[in-house]
Protein backbone atom coordinates (compact mmCIF):
# COMPACT_ATOMS: atom_id res chain seq x y z
CA UNK A 1 0.00 0.00 0.00
CA UNK A 2 2.69 2.50 0.74
CA UNK A 3 4.60 2.13 -2.49
CA UNK A 4 0.89 2.80 -4.17
CA UNK A 5 0.94 5.94 -2.12
CA UNK A 6 4.25 6.79 -2.71
CA UNK A 7 3.85 6.35 -6.52
CA UNK A 8 0.49 8.22 -6.32
CA UNK A 9 2.47 11.08 -4.59
CA UNK A 10 5.34 11.18 -6.96
CA UNK A 11 2.95 11.74 -10.21
CA UNK A 12 1.31 14.26 -8.44
CA UNK A 13 4.14 16.23 -7.04
CA UNK A 14 5.87 16.15 -11.15
CA UNK A 15 2.27 16.72 -13.09
CA UNK A 16 0.08 19.17 -11.30
CA UNK A 17 -0.51 22.24 -11.80
CA UNK A 18 -4.04 24.37 -11.16
CA UNK A 19 -4.09 25.79 -14.78
CA UNK A 20 -3.98 22.27 -16.24
CA UNK A 21 -6.29 20.10 -13.66
CA UNK A 22 -8.97 23.28 -13.17
CA UNK A 23 -9.31 23.61 -16.87
CA UNK A 24 -9.82 19.53 -16.86
CA UNK A 25 -11.91 19.66 -14.11
CA UNK A 26 -13.86 22.45 -15.67
CA UNK A 27 -14.19 20.11 -18.99
CA UNK A 28 -15.71 17.18 -16.97
CA UNK A 29 -18.23 19.07 -15.25
CA UNK A 30 -19.16 20.61 -18.67
CA UNK A 31 -19.46 16.84 -20.93
CA UNK A 32 -20.75 15.35 -17.58
CA UNK A 33 -23.46 18.04 -17.26
CA UNK A 34 -24.63 17.60 -20.63
CA UNK A 35 -24.27 13.91 -20.86
CA UNK A 36 -26.94 13.74 -17.86
CA UNK A 37 -28.84 16.74 -19.29
CA UNK A 38 -29.99 15.57 -22.84
CA UNK A 39 -29.83 11.87 -21.78
CA UNK A 40 -26.72 11.63 -24.65
CA UNK A 41 -25.69 8.17 -24.38
CA UNK A 42 -28.60 6.50 -23.35
CA UNK A 43 -31.15 8.65 -25.19
CA UNK A 44 -29.72 9.39 -28.23
CA UNK A 45 -26.42 7.38 -29.14
CA UNK A 46 -27.95 4.36 -28.28
CA UNK A 47 -31.32 4.66 -30.08
CA UNK A 48 -29.21 3.78 -33.00
CA UNK A 49 -29.19 -0.02 -31.46
CA UNK A 50 -28.61 -2.31 -34.67
CA UNK A 51 -27.39 0.40 -36.88
CA UNK A 52 -23.72 1.25 -37.98
CA UNK A 53 -24.07 4.81 -37.37
CA UNK A 54 -24.24 3.93 -33.26
CA UNK A 55 -20.16 3.15 -33.89
CA UNK A 56 -19.69 6.22 -35.25
CA UNK A 57 -21.77 7.81 -32.64
CA UNK A 58 -19.19 6.62 -30.55
CA UNK A 59 -16.09 7.17 -31.74
CA UNK A 60 -17.28 10.66 -31.78
CA UNK A 61 -17.97 10.56 -27.99
CA UNK A 62 -14.29 8.90 -26.98
CA UNK A 63 -12.73 11.26 -29.75
CA UNK A 64 -14.19 14.07 -28.09
CA UNK A 65 -13.77 13.62 -24.81
CA UNK A 66 -10.01 12.27 -25.01
CA UNK A 67 -8.91 14.69 -27.73
CA UNK A 68 -10.21 17.84 -25.68
CA UNK A 69 -8.04 15.70 -22.46
CA UNK A 70 -4.94 15.96 -25.00
CA UNK A 71 -5.50 19.29 -26.18
CA UNK A 72 -6.02 20.70 -22.30
CA UNK A 73 -2.98 18.98 -21.51
CA UNK A 74 -0.59 19.79 -24.23
CA UNK A 75 -1.80 23.56 -24.63
CA UNK A 76 -1.75 24.36 -20.43
CA UNK A 77 1.69 22.52 -20.57
CA UNK A 78 3.21 24.03 -23.12
CA UNK A 79 4.41 20.49 -24.89
CA UNK A 80 2.81 20.31 -28.16
CA UNK A 81 5.56 18.10 -29.58
CA UNK A 82 2.94 14.98 -29.79
CA UNK A 83 0.04 17.13 -31.70
CA UNK A 84 2.82 17.19 -34.77
CA UNK A 85 3.74 13.82 -34.38
CA UNK A 86 1.84 11.53 -37.47
CA UNK A 87 2.48 8.33 -35.28
CA UNK A 88 0.98 9.83 -32.18
CA UNK A 89 -2.65 10.49 -34.66
CA UNK A 90 -2.07 6.97 -35.85
CA UNK A 91 -2.09 5.37 -32.62
CA UNK A 92 -4.73 7.29 -30.92
CA UNK A 93 -7.28 7.45 -34.27
CA UNK A 94 -6.73 3.35 -34.34
CA UNK A 95 -7.50 3.18 -29.79
CA UNK A 96 -10.95 5.13 -30.56
CA UNK A 97 -11.90 3.59 -33.44
CA UNK A 98 -11.29 0.41 -31.50
CA UNK A 99 -13.58 2.23 -29.12
CA UNK A 100 -15.82 3.43 -30.99
CA UNK A 101 -16.33 0.12 -32.74
CA UNK A 102 -16.79 -1.94 -29.61
CA UNK A 103 -19.15 0.80 -27.36
CA UNK A 104 -21.62 0.52 -30.70
CA UNK A 105 -21.15 -3.48 -32.19
CA UNK A 106 -24.49 -4.29 -31.32
CA UNK A 107 -24.57 -8.09 -33.60
CA UNK A 108 -24.49 -9.72 -30.45
CA UNK A 109 -28.04 -9.18 -30.12
CA UNK A 110 -28.39 -11.38 -33.28
CA UNK A 111 -26.24 -14.08 -31.97
CA UNK A 112 -27.93 -14.48 -28.96
CA UNK A 113 -32.11 -14.91 -30.51
CA UNK A 114 -30.50 -17.31 -32.65
CA UNK A 115 -28.53 -19.27 -30.29
CA UNK A 116 -30.48 -22.17 -29.29
CA UNK A 117 -33.13 -20.81 -31.25
CA UNK A 118 -33.73 -18.07 -28.87
CA UNK A 119 -35.18 -19.99 -25.87
CA UNK A 120 -32.15 -18.57 -23.82
CA UNK A 121 -31.86 -15.01 -25.20
CA UNK A 122 -31.35 -13.37 -21.76
CA UNK A 123 -28.65 -15.47 -20.41
CA UNK A 124 -27.18 -15.56 -23.81
CA UNK A 125 -27.32 -11.81 -24.74
CA UNK A 126 -25.80 -10.63 -21.08
CA UNK A 127 -22.72 -13.41 -21.76
CA UNK A 128 -22.34 -12.28 -25.70
CA UNK A 129 -22.73 -8.65 -24.48
CA UNK A 130 -19.49 -9.06 -22.39
CA UNK A 131 -17.76 -11.40 -24.88
CA UNK A 132 -17.76 -9.82 -28.11
CA UNK A 133 -14.83 -8.11 -27.53
CA UNK A 134 -12.81 -11.05 -28.43
CA UNK A 135 -13.70 -9.65 -32.09
CA UNK A 136 -13.76 -5.41 -31.23
CA UNK A 137 -11.15 -5.11 -28.97
CA UNK A 138 -8.46 -8.12 -28.77
CA UNK A 139 -8.40 -9.22 -32.79
CA UNK A 140 -7.63 -5.85 -33.59
CA UNK A 141 -4.93 -5.59 -30.95
CA UNK A 142 -3.21 -8.25 -31.81
CA UNK A 143 -3.21 -6.97 -35.60
CA UNK A 144 -1.76 -3.72 -34.37
CA UNK A 145 0.78 -4.74 -32.36
CA UNK A 146 2.12 -7.30 -34.58
CA UNK A 147 1.47 -5.43 -37.23
CA UNK A 148 2.38 -2.03 -36.70
CA UNK A 149 3.39 -1.32 -33.37
CA UNK A 150 7.18 -0.35 -33.30
CA UNK A 151 8.11 -0.04 -29.65
CA UNK A 152 8.08 -2.63 -26.88
CA UNK A 153 5.24 -1.96 -24.85
CA UNK A 154 4.62 -4.93 -22.73
CA UNK A 155 1.78 -5.49 -24.77
CA UNK A 156 0.23 -2.88 -23.58
CA UNK A 157 0.43 -4.20 -19.55
CA UNK A 158 0.27 -7.78 -19.89
CA UNK A 159 3.70 -8.33 -19.50
CA UNK A 160 4.47 -6.27 -16.62
CA UNK A 161 8.25 -5.11 -15.36
CA UNK A 162 6.89 -5.83 -11.88
CA UNK A 163 3.74 -6.41 -10.47
CA UNK A 164 2.73 -6.67 -6.69
CA UNK A 165 -0.43 -8.34 -5.81
CA UNK A 166 -1.51 -7.09 -2.16
CA UNK A 167 -1.62 -3.85 -2.67
CA UNK A 168 -4.32 -4.35 -4.86
CA UNK A 169 -6.25 -6.68 -2.86
CA UNK A 170 -6.54 -4.20 0.02
CA UNK A 171 -7.64 -1.51 -2.53
CA UNK A 172 -10.76 -3.85 -2.90
CA UNK A 173 -10.78 -4.45 0.57
CA UNK A 174 -10.85 -0.82 1.42
CA UNK A 175 -13.71 -0.78 -1.09
CA UNK A 176 -16.29 -2.65 0.60
CA UNK A 177 -17.64 0.35 3.23
CA UNK A 178 -18.67 2.40 0.24
CA UNK A 179 -20.05 -0.41 -1.84
CA UNK A 180 -22.04 -1.69 1.02
CA UNK A 181 -23.47 2.34 1.82
CA UNK A 182 -24.23 2.31 -1.88
CA UNK A 183 -26.08 -0.89 -2.08
CA UNK A 184 -28.98 0.73 0.18
CA UNK A 185 -29.25 3.96 -2.50
CA UNK A 186 -32.40 3.07 -4.90
CA UNK A 187 -30.51 4.07 -7.77
CA UNK A 188 -27.93 1.42 -7.37
CA UNK A 189 -30.39 -1.36 -7.14
CA UNK A 190 -31.84 -0.20 -10.74
CA UNK A 191 -28.12 -0.59 -12.05
CA UNK A 192 -27.30 -4.20 -10.17
CA UNK A 193 -27.08 -6.69 -9.82
CA UNK A 194 -25.78 -6.61 -13.42
CA UNK A 195 -27.52 -10.17 -14.15
CA UNK A 196 -31.02 -10.17 -12.70
CA UNK A 197 -31.44 -14.14 -13.55
CA UNK A 198 -33.51 -16.29 -16.59
CA UNK A 199 -34.50 -19.09 -17.86
CA UNK A 200 -30.68 -20.39 -18.39
CA UNK A 201 -30.81 -22.86 -15.36
CA UNK A 202 -33.59 -24.51 -16.01
CA UNK A 203 -32.60 -24.82 -20.01
CA UNK A 204 -29.73 -26.19 -19.12
CA UNK A 205 -31.09 -28.21 -15.99
CA UNK A 206 -28.29 -26.55 -13.79
CA UNK A 207 -28.68 -24.76 -10.22
CA UNK A 208 -29.48 -20.95 -10.52
CA UNK A 209 -26.17 -20.50 -9.35
CA UNK A 210 -24.03 -22.61 -11.89
CA UNK A 211 -25.72 -19.95 -14.91
CA UNK A 212 -24.85 -16.72 -12.34
CA UNK A 213 -21.10 -17.99 -12.03
CA UNK A 214 -20.98 -18.37 -15.52
CA UNK A 215 -22.28 -14.79 -16.35
CA UNK A 216 -19.97 -13.11 -13.51
CA UNK A 217 -17.48 -14.53 -15.15
CA UNK A 218 -18.06 -13.26 -18.52
CA UNK A 219 -18.86 -9.97 -16.41
CA UNK A 220 -15.28 -9.86 -14.89
CA UNK A 221 -13.71 -10.45 -18.35
CA UNK A 222 -15.33 -7.28 -20.06
CA UNK A 223 -13.78 -5.85 -17.43
CA UNK A 224 -10.31 -6.93 -18.08
CA UNK A 225 -10.97 -5.47 -21.85
CA UNK A 226 -11.86 -2.08 -20.36
CA UNK A 227 -8.29 -2.29 -18.15
CA UNK A 228 -6.50 -3.02 -21.35
CA UNK A 229 -7.94 -0.72 -23.69
CA UNK A 230 -7.66 2.78 -21.01
CA UNK A 231 -4.82 1.41 -18.32
CA UNK A 232 -3.15 -0.52 -21.33
CA UNK A 233 -3.11 1.00 -25.06
CA UNK A 234 -4.65 4.82 -23.64
CA UNK A 235 -1.81 4.93 -21.27
CA UNK A 236 0.97 2.39 -21.30
CA UNK A 237 0.84 2.37 -25.31
CA UNK A 238 -0.01 6.33 -25.61
CA UNK A 239 3.02 6.92 -22.97
CA UNK A 240 5.58 7.16 -25.57
CA UNK A 241 4.17 10.49 -27.38
CA UNK A 242 2.61 12.22 -23.75
CA UNK A 243 4.31 10.61 -20.98
CA UNK A 244 2.82 11.73 -17.94
CA UNK A 245 0.35 13.72 -19.62
CA UNK A 246 -1.49 10.49 -20.88
CA UNK A 247 -3.29 10.13 -17.50
CA UNK A 248 -5.50 13.31 -17.86
CA UNK A 249 -7.24 12.18 -21.59
CA UNK A 250 -7.75 8.70 -20.62
CA UNK A 251 -9.34 10.20 -17.60
CA UNK A 252 -11.70 12.39 -19.48
CA UNK A 253 -12.12 9.71 -22.11
CA UNK A 254 -12.33 6.63 -19.30
CA UNK A 255 -15.21 8.92 -18.13
CA UNK A 256 -17.13 9.64 -20.94
CA UNK A 257 -17.04 5.48 -21.21
CA UNK A 258 -19.62 5.82 -17.53
CA UNK A 259 -21.98 8.19 -18.96
CA UNK A 260 -24.63 5.28 -19.37
CA UNK A 261 -23.71 4.51 -15.92
CA UNK A 262 -25.42 6.27 -12.43
CA UNK A 263 -23.70 9.76 -12.39
CA UNK A 264 -22.15 9.00 -8.72
CA UNK A 265 -20.37 6.24 -10.80
CA UNK A 266 -19.01 8.18 -13.49
CA UNK A 267 -17.14 10.83 -11.05
CA UNK A 268 -16.12 8.21 -9.31
CA UNK A 269 -14.86 6.63 -12.55
CA UNK A 270 -12.50 9.77 -12.63
CA UNK A 271 -10.92 9.24 -9.56
CA UNK A 272 -10.65 5.70 -10.10
CA UNK A 273 -9.15 5.94 -13.60
CA UNK A 274 -6.55 8.65 -12.01
CA UNK A 275 -5.54 6.17 -9.14
CA UNK A 276 -5.13 3.17 -11.52
CA UNK A 277 -3.52 4.96 -14.54
CA UNK A 278 -0.75 6.31 -12.27
CA UNK A 279 0.12 2.98 -11.12
CA UNK A 280 -0.35 1.23 -14.79
CA UNK A 281 1.84 3.90 -15.58
CA UNK A 282 4.31 3.55 -12.82
CA UNK A 283 4.73 -0.17 -13.65
CA UNK A 284 3.70 -1.30 -17.00
CA UNK A 285 1.17 -3.56 -15.76
CA UNK A 286 -2.56 -3.68 -16.06
CA UNK A 287 -2.81 -6.72 -13.83
CA UNK A 288 -3.42 -4.42 -10.35
CA UNK A 289 -6.38 -2.82 -12.28
CA UNK A 290 -7.65 -5.96 -12.88
CA UNK A 291 -7.84 -6.51 -9.81
CA UNK A 292 -9.34 -4.10 -8.70
CA UNK A 293 -11.66 -3.44 -11.32
CA UNK A 294 -12.79 -7.07 -11.30
CA UNK A 295 -13.06 -7.37 -7.87
CA UNK A 296 -15.09 -3.83 -7.62
CA UNK A 297 -17.38 -5.24 -9.94
CA UNK A 298 -17.92 -8.44 -8.59
CA UNK A 299 -18.49 -6.72 -5.09
CA UNK A 300 -21.37 -4.33 -6.67
CA UNK A 301 -23.16 -7.55 -7.77
CA UNK A 302 -22.76 -9.05 -4.57
CA UNK A 303 -24.07 -6.58 -3.07
CA UNK A 304 -26.82 -6.16 -4.97
CA UNK A 305 -27.74 -9.48 -4.57
CA UNK A 306 -27.77 -9.50 -1.21
CA UNK A 307 -30.23 -6.53 -1.01
CA UNK A 308 -32.43 -7.95 -3.17
CA UNK A 309 -32.52 -11.44 -0.95
CA UNK A 310 -31.81 -13.23 -4.75
CA UNK A 311 -28.54 -15.47 -3.53
CA UNK A 312 -29.16 -18.95 -4.55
Amino acid sequence: MKKIWNSLKEHVKADFDAKTYGFTAVFLVVIIAINYRINLERGIIDSYRGNSIRIFWYFLLYAFAYYGGVFIYTLCKKETSALRTPTFWLYSLFILGVLGLDGGFYAYNQWSKTLFDGQIYIFAFHCLSNLFSVLTVVLPFLLFYNLIEQQPSYFYGLRPQWFVVKPYLLLVVLMVPLISWASFQPDFLRSYPSYKGSNADEFFGVAPWVTTLFYEVCYGFDFCITEWLFRGFLTIGMARFLGRGVIIPMVVCYASLHFGKPLGETIGSIFGGYILGVLALQTRSIWGGIIVHVGVAWLMDLAAWLQKAEIY
